[in-house]
């Protein structure tokens, strides 16, 4: 009786734990013998997951960023901002040269002028020498205001002390008028840069918001979220923001410093119109005196 007992037992005790054994089995056999060593292991261990792109948008083999192939793989609306941010950068920066060369050479001229004029040379000996030549506002400034005075001697009659006034006002109002234009020829393309400067940054975050749709795009097309789907479209989106930044941030910055410049020396040419009023009007009364 005992050992048919046992007999049972045993029987019942291999039931059970047969079914683990063959796991146990199965899963030794799938499993790796020993880790692979030598070049194949890190072969194995550098090889990208399946699917994934040999590279990621704009980083070259050593992993630095690659420009060119950033924008070559960027959509074409991308590449459309990208490119009209290169073109307002470059046309900014013209502008910035230009008006650097222009108000270093206008305040080198207007020095100088002011040194001729107050050497006490005579009013028409200068108005001979920059009648032909007054190729900056400084100049242009003195002759208009000369020429409307010597136009109030025309004639030979005596100037009477009645139009005194007229006079004085005409050469006023031609000096404003010259101030005027000279200033708009000096202000000339610094709404180029006040544009530039306000608008880059939006256009590049306009080129940054579609570069993140379409990675959202390429997520919903391959159902995967892996970094290497997500980063391409990242990477161009965030490059048109950082381009909108560089076109935006020399146009702000030189735009006021052109501002000021300006500025400083338009209240140059007030000061001076100003100045050659007073001694205009002097000789005026003195000749009407007389």
């Amino acid at each position: 009786m005992i050992k048919h007992v046992a007999a049972l037992l045993l029987i019942l005790a291999a039931i059970l734990v047969l079914p683990s054994a063959v796991a146990l089995a199965q899963g030794v056999q799938s499993a790796p013998i020993a880790a692979p060593t030598g070049p194949a292991a890190d072969t194995q261990s550098l090889a990208p997951p399946p699917g994934a792109p040999a590279s990621s948008a704009g980083m070259g083999g050593d992993g630095t960023f690659n420009i060119v192939s950033m924008f070559l793989r960027a959509d074409v609306i991308v590449k459309a901002v990208m490119i009209l941010l290169l073109l307002a950068s470059l046309w900014s920066w013209t502008i910035i040269f230009n008006k650097l060369l222009t108000l270093s050479g206008l305040k080198r001229k207007a020095r100088k002028f002011e040194k001729l004029f107050w050497s006490g040379q005579s009013l028409d000996e200068l108005y001979q020498q920059f009648a032909a030549r007054n190729d900056h506002p400084l100049a242009a400034l003195f002759i208009a205001g000369l020429r409307e005075w010597r136009r109030a001697f025309e004639g030979g009659t005596p100037l009477r002390e009645s139009l005194v006034g007229g006079v004085k006002e005409r050469i006023d109002k031609a000096m404003n008028v010259t101030i005027l234009r000279e200033t708009d020829g000096i202000e000339k393309n610094l709404g180029v840069l006040a544009t530039v400067g306000s608008v880059s940054p939006f256009v590049g975050l306009f080129g940054t918001v579609w570069g993140i749709m379409n990675s959202f795009g390429a997520i919903a097309a391959r159902h995967d979220t892996t970094l290497a789907v997500v980063a391409p479209g990242i990477a161009e989106a965030l490059f048109a923001t950082a381009m909108g930044l560089l076109a935006a941030i020399p146009a702000v910055i030189f735009y006021n410093r052109f501002v000021a410049d300006i500025g400083r020396y338009v209240n140059q040419l007030d000061a001076f119109a100003d100045e050659f009023s007073a001694i205009l009007s002097r000789q005026l009364d003195e000749k009407a005196s007389r």
